[in-house]
């Protein structure tokens, strides 16, 4: 066992490279949400992350290799955060996470259309999406198939067809 570390057990090490909930957070709002700026993942956090534990997680995550730091070209105070190879490959245990949330949480329908989607679209699905990630932030040829614009297709007919009920319920009243 390496010195500093609880046991040698697998997911132990996955879980001390993680650190905490937020770990998880940020790789998903960078995987998902194509969040790549500080202010993107601070002000776009669906559960309201503060900024000294957003900038706490960025440097962890990069000091373990899953996520890496650009300077900004159009602004050098700036940093542009990609995900690594490592954490593209978090995408299966993601989706196993969603899924699992679906069947026994009580998620919203806007927040689980993508892990519904994934979770139907098994790992052939996962596979093409973990190809466009590699596309998108290692820079590798553009596959063929847009599984993140699939998946945000989704969420906005989830979206619309609530506030289209809303407003129905707003003419009706």
């Amino acid at each position: 066992m390496d010195a500093g570390h609880r046991s040698g057990c697998p997911i132990n090490l996955t879980l001390e490279m993680l650190g905490d909930r937020w770990s998880l957070i940020v790789i998903r709002d960078l995987m998902f949400g194509n969040r790549r700026h500080f202010r993107e993942l601070l002000n776009r956090s669906e559960e309201g992350i503060a900024s000294n534990v957003l900038a706490d997680r960025l440097k962890r995550l990069a000091q373990n290799g899953l996520l890496s730091r650009v300077d900004d070209p159009s602004h050098k105070q700036k940093g542009i955060y990609s995900l690594t190879e490592a954490s593209i490959e978090l995408l299966p245990l993601l989706a196993h996470m969603g899924a699992w949330g679906r069947r026994h949480t009580r998620p919203s329908e806007a927040l689980s259309i993508r892990a519904e989607l994934l979770e139907k679209g098994g790992p052939d699905m996962w596979d093409a999406f973990m190809e466009e990630l590699r596309f998108i932030h290692l820079g590798t040829e553009r596959p063929k198939r847009s599984v993140l614009a699939e998946l945000q297709a989704a969420y906005l007919a989830v979206v619309m067809k609530h506030s289209s009920r809303g407003r129905e319920r707003n003419v009706e009243s």
